[in-house]
This record gives C-alpha cells, structure tokens and sequence, in this order.
C-alpha cells in the first residue's frame, strides 16, 4: 500500500540531495511532486527520473513573487496542495559570526528561514482546505551548536522553534508542521561544505564518525522519514523535530 497516494507535495529545493530523495520516495509512495528550485536544468533533470505526472517550476524561495507564483501555479493544475515541505536551503559560509558579512547572513536568513514566511504566506490557506501539513527540513546543529557555523546553525535553531509555534498556530486548522534534523548527509551542499574545511582530506572520517551508527548516510535515510511524516501514518504528530541522525545527538566530536 502506497502512503502518500494522490497527495499534491509542493516541494522546495528538491532538485538535488535530501529535496530530490525525498521527491523520489514521494513519487514512489504515490504523491504527485512539485519542485520549486532555483535551476531549471537540475529542475529537468528531476523530472526525467520523477515521471510527466510532476511539476517542475524555477523559483528564488527567497523571493515573494517568485513563491506566490509557484504556489499558485501549483493550485491551477492540481487543484490542491496537500502538504508544503519546506527543504531549501543553504550552510556557506563556515566560519565564527564576527567573519560572517552582512551579505552572507542576509542571504542565509532569506533562504533559510524567509522561504518558509513566504510558503506559509501563500500556501496554508490552500492546507486549511485539505487538512494538509508542513514539512520542514532543519539540521541537528539547530539544537547543538556547530563551531565556525553560527549564522547557519541559527537559521536551523529559527526553524526549529518556528515549527513548534507553527503547530500551535495551525492546529486549530488540523494542519501538521513538523521538522526533521540530519546531521551529515551526503550531498552537493556537504560535499562542497568539506571542501571549505581546513582538514578536508579527514573529513569522510570524521563525517562518519559523528554517528555512533557508523557512518555518513545518503539522502534516502532522510527521506523515508519524511515520507512517514507527511502520511496518515503520522496524523496525531505535530511540533515535533525529528533527529534522523544515526545518533549524533549523543555527542559530537570535535573536528578532525
């Protein structure tokens, strides 16, 4: 039985890493997927994997008109949106606040945490219509703390608290919002994190040392819980943020 069968996900950032595993195992649990992302032709080439039944659609989440757009596109074709997941985002710069720019931390906070603003903005009435949810995709650093990470790890500790004001703001719409927080997960974005680090020829092993379970994962460990999050499966689950993290948790190493 497919958990997801029919369910309109708007998707954002889902034409790479955690966003594309998760449109992959959305579309093999019967959703129908709409990818907002910033690139067309990453965009074309999720679609050719995902299948003629899902949408793709260029758009700067930070950007309202960009979001509007999207969302109301999404609502011309199908009909509906059923869930919102919320998975763009962005981790450069690595370094202390004092070196972060004005720049960096304006464009950090806008994909990071305005996205959601601005998907929420145009999206939960669409939501309040399908009893629908809220997905967002935060990191584990947004609980911890991470050294030479502070705005990022902000924007994720933001995220984290908006997802449990969310589902007390939305409840009385019987409307979900949770979050799920990685630690590492192999994707574009790390692999271009590891080249920013100092040490980079250590940092596979110290990425898979992180996770008492033993090593770094792929998108799909990601994925699969949120394909549970965003069914009926999950329907009495609201406010929580979820590790999915092979239990870094239980204490980070320094790195290498």
């Amino acid at each position: 039985m497919q958990l997801l069968t029919d369910k309109v996900i708007f998707l954002t950032g889902g034409s790479a890493g955690i966003g594309l595993e998760c449109a992959k195992a959305y579309a093999q649990e019967g959703a129908i997927v709409v990818i907002a992302a910033l690139a067309t032709s990453p965009i074309n080439e999720a679609l050719e994997i995902l299948g003629d039944r899902h949408l793709g659609i260029a758009c700067d989440v930070s950007k309202a008109n960009d979001v509007e757009a999207a969302i109301q596109q999404t609502i011309t074709k199908y009909g509906r949106i059923d869930a919102i997941h919320n998975n763009a985002g962005i981790a450069s710069p690595s370094k202390p606040l004092d070196e972060t720019s004005d720049d960096e931390w304006d464009q950090l906070i806008n994909v990071n945490l305005k996205s959601v603003l601005l998907t929420t903005r145009f999206g939960i009435n669409a939501l309040r219509k399908t009893k629908g949810c809220i997905l967002n995709t935060s990191s584990l650093v947004g609980d911890i703390g991470q050294e030479n990470h502070a705005a990022y790890s902000a924007t994720k500790g933001g995220m984290n608290a908006l997802t449990k004001s969310m589902a007390l703001d939305y409840a009385v719409d019987k409307i979900r919002v949770n979050a799920v927080m990685p630690a590492g997960v192999w994707t574009p974005m790390l692999r271009k994190w590891s080249q920013e680090q100092p040490n980079s020829a250590s940092i596979i092993n110290y990425l898979d040392d992180i996770h008492p379970l033993g090593d770094c994962p792929e998108g799909d460990v990601i994925a699969d819980a949120c394909v549970f999050l965003l069914s009926d499966k999950a329907r009495f689950i609201t406010g929580t943020t979820l590790a999915v993290s092979g239990g870094a948790e239980l204490g980070y190493r320094r790195n290498p």
